[in-house]
């Protein structure tokens, strides 16, 4: 068996099987939005109820879903419309735009590949040691990057670019009624904290978790649904008392690497990445990230934001936010440990890491290519697959009063095209981890062949202990 997660092949299988289309795309596509399709749909429906249930089936979680859209001053507080931008460079031949830091860091890699490596830890220095703008556009300057495009080193000077979408609330465009789309879910569940703690009756340490679309204006969107434009995140604020917030954020990085793993993706897949530079609100950050076909890549970020948040929004509300313990009068402003997972970036890497393709027999007696998506069970967009032998003989009238059945516990799918084995491959590159099939003796003796993806071996079953045999396997 190999995995050969190459992100074209990711993208072949996402179009061809209706994970993911590209957004508008009879009109040419909407660069850097996408849309799910069937079993796209499916499959993210099963990464956010997995989490959901990992945050909220305790005692000290609860729930919340904000407004998209917030008041404006909700962003002047966060620091997102002063600070949330990046480095942008154009190139004055192709008029192409980039990232400055990411055109350096790509120079890098291509330097790597050349074997220049004294070049490019230099350059790697100089990056990490940058402050300004200037820096990066000393930089590109110096080492005489080239635009992919042109192959000219025509550049502009580096500027800030803010990253959230402006839109407006009511008739008039004017400033006076622009709001924004959030770029984060954070601050929905910052300012919603008094409201939550109160009607909740939560006292610190106690969480809020929060699953919601977030919206970037990326001046470059990559590597398929890693950086785009909309998104959906799953957040969790953690609020503690000061003092307790590095022990809270050790069981949190802990918490959040081993969900990850009972996600079932392979440890070797994950890496811990500590930040060298902290945001302006953190005393300790740290990714976790997935290797993805095109290199090592964020999924989650846990970070101890300290009381930041509350007391920017206090400041520029005039509302206080604080936890007053009613039987000590004991007062503060709890701190803040944030688990932040990226539920688009969290499918891309699930999708990555089942893909496999193995060598196997075929009926004539040589092999073939199998194509299998190893998700695990309670993931995958379909559980279980029915499939008559042959449509005749009472097959079909036998294999759909068992779909109806199943339907009512499993999202299950009924497929009659081909042979058997045509349809055991059409499933296995799916993911769906068991395929029910009914043949003559099945009429006869209410049995059925129950066969498992992973290891293709069959079973004779009961069509009795068939549903109660299936919620065995799925349990995690």
């Amino acid at each position: 068996m190999s995995n050969k997660a190459t992100l074209d092949a990711i993208l072949s299988l996402s179009k061809r099987k209706g994970f993911v289309f590209q957004s508008s795309e009879i009109y040419g596509g909407l660069n850097g939005c996408w849309d799910y399709g069937p079993l796209g749909v499916e499959l993210m429906r099963n990464i956010k109820d997995a989490w959901w249930k990992s945050m909220t089936y305790r005692r000290d979680i609860v729930g919340l879903d904000a407004s998209i859209l917030m008041h404006p001053r909700t962003w002047e507080a966060s620091g997102h419309i002063q600070q949330f931008s990046d480095p942008m460079i154009d190139n004055k031949t192709s008029k192409a735009r980039y990232r400055a830091d990411n055109l350096i860091e790509e120079h890098i890699e291509r330097l790597i590949k050349k074997n220049k490596t004294g070049d490019a830890a230099t350059i790697t220095a100089r990056l990490a040691a940058a402050e300004s703008n200037e820096d990066l556009h000393s930089i590109i300057i110096d080492a005489e990057i080239k635009d992919p495009v042109s192959g000219t080193t025509d550049w502009t000077e580096v500027r800030n670019f803010n990253l959230m979408f402006k839109t407006f609330v009511g008739p008039t465009d004017d400033s006076s009624n622009a709001v924004f789309l959030r770029p984060e879910t954070a601050q929905g569940i910052f300012v919603n904290f008094k409201n939550v703690m109160e009607s909740a009756r939560m006292k610190p340490p106690f969480g809020i978790a929060q699953i919601g679309k977030s919206f970037r204006n990326e001046i470059n969107t990559k590597n398929f649904l890693f950086r785009v434009r909309e998104f959906e995140q799953m957040e969790m604020q953690f609020f503690v008392k000061p003092g307790e917030e590095q022990e809270w954020y050790e069981y949190w990085r802990q918490e959040r690497w081993n969900w990850f793993l009972q996600m079932g993706i392979k440890a070797e897949s994950l890496q811990r990445k500590p930040h060298q530079k902290m945001a302006h609100y953190a005393t300790a950050a740290e990714d976790i990230e997935y290797a993805f076909p095109f290199g090592w890549g964020e999924i989650e970020g846990i970070h101890s934001r300290t009381d930041f948040d509350l007391n920017k929004h206090q400041e520029f509300s005039g509302k206080k936010l604080e936890y007053v313990d009613t039987a000590t009068k004991d007062r503060f402003t709890p701190y803040v440990i944030e688990t932040a997972a990226g539920a688009t970036r969290t499918f891309m890497a699930l999708l990555c890491d089942a893909y496999s393709e193995e060598e196997v027999a075929n009926a004539d007696g040589g092999s073939e290519t199998r194509t299998v998506l190893r998700f695990k069970p309670e993931l995958a967009p379909t559980t279980v697959a029915v499939f008559p032998l042959v449509n005749k003989d009472g097959m079909p009238e036998f294999a759909e009063k068992l779909f109806d059945d199943l339907r009512k516990e499993f999202r299950t799918e009924y497929d009659t095209s081909g042979a058997i084995g045509r349809r055991y491959r059409r499933q296995d590159e799916v993911g769906t981890p068991f395929c029910v099939t009914i043949d003559g003796e099945s009429l006869s003796d209410s049995t059925v062949t129950i066969r498992y993806r992973d290891s293709m071996e069959q079973e004779r079953v009961n069509i009795d202990a068939l549903v109660s045999l299936i919620h065995r396997r799925l349990k995690p």
